[in-house]
């Protein structure tokens, strides 16, 4: 069976305030994008993974299609598989391609299979792999809060606008990019910004990590001013860093160094 995990980009996102147990609640708006891994899963004789495209670092054991794999299989006793994963999603850049990998590899195991699981039970799943994997399960545009994992229904409409992306191949790690960052309750819900005129989201909607990340890699700022120069009605920094996108009613002329996507939900 063959599946496509697609990217998201965050449109917003605030830190809201620290847990207890350490963690971050968040508010943010998740937004799936059509730029996507491509994953085959087909029945075997013994398990097996393979990749193919972007390298990716670390213990393959490591990777969250085959972490999806091992939970259900410790519940549902599955024949082995072989996983081939092409990836095209940069890492650690924002994206959610990782995550999307692992709840992708969930869903395809329940047809594959024939599980019969639930969405509920599919986000349970995901919640296990990691706090942005459950939103690849229903894959729509949400408002995110708590850790990333409680989602509310948005009505956001940017059906035909222009996406233009980059990323710069700079890693941002988690504790970097929370260095400098302060939580605070925000003064307005997002849903109400979003809801509202495009136009204002460049003064209302802000992604917290570019307050900590912007200072340490000028270059990432630049890339979202020159997204701005070209005449973006909104351009942000996604999730914790180091890709940048700008929105656009219609696309510029110079755009040679940026992926073009048109957003279609």
């Amino acid at each position: 069976m063959l599946a496509f995990p697609n990217a998201k980009i965050n449109i917003g996102l605030r830190i809201t305030s620290k847990r207890p147990d350490g963690y971050h609640n968040i508010e943010s708006c998740f937004y799936p994008i059509p730029w996507a891994d491509a994953l085959e899963i087909v029945k075997a004789d013994k398990f097996k993974f393979t990749t193919t495209g972007l390298e990716i670092p670390g213990a393959s054991d490591n990777n969250l299609c085959i972490q999806a794999y091992q939970l259900l299989q410790k519940d549902f006793d599955l024949a082995p598989v072989h996983i081939h994963l092409h990836k095209v999603i940069p890492m650690g850049a924002g994206l959610g391609g990782g995550s999307a990998d692992g709840s992708f590899t969930l869903k395809t195991l329940n047809e594959l299979f024939e599980l019969s699981l639930t969405t509920e039970q599919l986000q349970n799943y995901a919640g296990r792999l990691g706090s942005d994997c459950p939103f690849f399960i229903e894959n729509k545009p949400v408002v995110v809060r708590g850790t990333g994992d409680e989602f509310s229904d948005c009505s956001i409409q940017l059906n035909g606008k222009y996406l233009l992306i980059l990323n710069p191949g700079i890693h941002i790690g988690t504790k970097e990019a929370y260095a400098n960052v302060k939580p605070k309750a925000p003064d307005c819900p997002i849903e109400k910004i979003i809801t509202g005129s495009m136009n204002a989201w460049k003064h209302d909607l802000s992604n917290d990590f570019e307050e900590s990340v912007f200072p340490r890699h000028p270059e990432i700022k630049a890339i979202k001013e020159e997204l701005y120069q070209l005449g973006a009605i909104y351009a942000s920094m996604t999730g914790s860093g180091s890709t940048v996108y700008g929105i656009f009613d219609k696309l510029p002329a110079s755009v040679h160094r940026f992926k073009i996507l048109i957003l279609t939900t």
